[in-house]
């Protein structure tokens, strides 16, 4: 009963660091996120106009992309924020 007690303690400690980490990682809002990913679109805006920034609202996030083609495109970097 000691061993299932202890492997309980250890999943439970092993869930709440990976939810603080969760929320300690991403931005405080979206405009955060915004501002972020605009700031570093212009570094590649020097190169081409194929990169852009968009909302994707299903993960709560601001995505850097780089365009390829019509229906392709390259993600470089994601910026999630905190929406509850």
């Amino acid at each position: 009963m000691k061993i299932i007690n202890l492997i309980f303690q250890i999943l439970i400690s092993i869930s709440l660091i990976a939810t603080f980490l969760y929320w300690a990682i991403s931005f405080n809002s979206a405009f955060e996120a915004d501002k972020t990913c605009h700031s570093n679109l212009s570094r590649y805006l020097v190169e081409s106009e194929n990169y852009g920034c968009d909302h994707d609202i299903e993960t709560h996030q601001w995505i850097l992309y780089r365009n390829l083609d019509n229906y392709k495109f390259e993600i470089i970097e994601r910026f999630r924020y905190k929406f509850l």
